[in-house]
């Protein structure tokens, strides 16, 4: 059975990377990505400051549904 661990300081690498991983399958709908991304978690008085950083190539072009 998979759990979620509430109140925690930090990912472990293996976590981070399973994250990334998820994603980058929405990343790359939207953006042409150049290379990996890095994540950065800050603990701040709310909660969690959460940034993910990638450097992409160009944006793509999303057809609307008809």
């Amino acid at each position: 059975m998979k759990e979620i661990i509430l109140e925690r300081d930090d990912m472990s690498d293996f976590e981070r990377g399973l994250f990334l991983k998820d994603l980058k399958r929405v990343t790359d709908e939207y953006f042409e990505a150049d290379g990996a991304a890095s994540l950065e978690i800050t603990r701040t008085e709310e909660g969690f400051l959460v940034c993910v950083i990638f450097s992409a190539r160009r944006i793509k072009s999303v057809k609307r549904p008809v």
